[in-house]
């Protein structure tokens, strides 16, 4: 069985600030033809994932914008340590799907084999030590606060159909105050700190130069360990 451990990226930044369309972009322009083996090039987690179920109370807070999903509370720590620790020693997982309209877990379940890379992104990636322990590279995404208040705006106002002062009111309220008290402070722990998220053509190339770098050289170095392996067991490679 094929325990090869993936690579692990970490993509942190405030709501709206484009870590979903960095990791995207990374995806895209990630070239798949370096991955020889039978496992997945590259697959993507989103933290949003592992949101908790919600109590009736919660939820109707919730409705009127009065719940703080920016906060670290408001995770399953523990089915998130689980998970990512499963695929961080290349292990097949199963990951959640959360329902954001009833606020809760769905039933079905995403499943994803091991791959060569595993990008984990959210807003709070980075904040829990024995997560950031498991990555190989970690990226915060360094956006204006004007222009994630203005993408948020529009997500939610036009996306899922909230009301503007409500939108507007939930983000004083907790988006901004959480931001600045738990993701802004783990900028510190980001190897890269990529600003404007996938505007920033000549960051992100940077990183997929640097990820393709890694693979090739593990690979390398594995096919050297086997053939060793096979030289002295005494069966010679073909």
């Amino acid at each position: 069985m094929d325990m090869k451990r993936p690579f692990i990226i970490g993509i942190a930044g405030g709501t709206a600030s484009g870590k979903t369309s960095v990791c995207k972009k990374v995806i895209e322009e990630l070239d798949l033809a370096e991955n020889s083996s039978n496992r997945n090039a590259v697959v993507a987690v989103s933290q949003d994932s592992f949101y908790k179920d919600l109590s009736p109370h919660e939820k109707d807070l919730a409705k009127v914008g009065e719940y703080n999903f920016d906060h670290p509370d408001a995770f399953d720590e523990d089915l998130m340590k689980e998970t990512m620790l499963k695929i961080a020693s290349g292990k097949p997982v199963n990951l959640p799907i959360y329902d954001r309209i009833n606020f809760k877990r769905e039933r079905e379940v995403i499943h994803i084999e091991p791959a060569d890379v595993v990008i984990f992104e959210g807003i709070l990636v980075l904040y829990d030590k024995d997560l950031r322990n498991i990555m190989h590279m970690k990226v915060f995404v360094d956006t204006d606060s004007d222009t994630r208040l203005s993408r948020r705006v529009l997500r939610d106002t036009k996306e899922k159909g909230r009301d503007l002062g409500i939108v507007l009111s939930h983000y004083t309220k907790y988006v901004k105050p959480a931001f600045e008290e738990f993701t802004l402070p783990t900028k510190k722990h980001a190897d890269v700190i990529l600003p404007r998220g996938a505007d920033n053509k000549v960051g992100i190339n940077l990183i997929i130069q640097h990820i393709k770098d890694i693979i090739i050289s593990d690979n390398q170095l594995t096919s050297t360990r086997r053939r060793r392996q096979k030289s002295e067991s005494g069966v010679r490679p073909h």
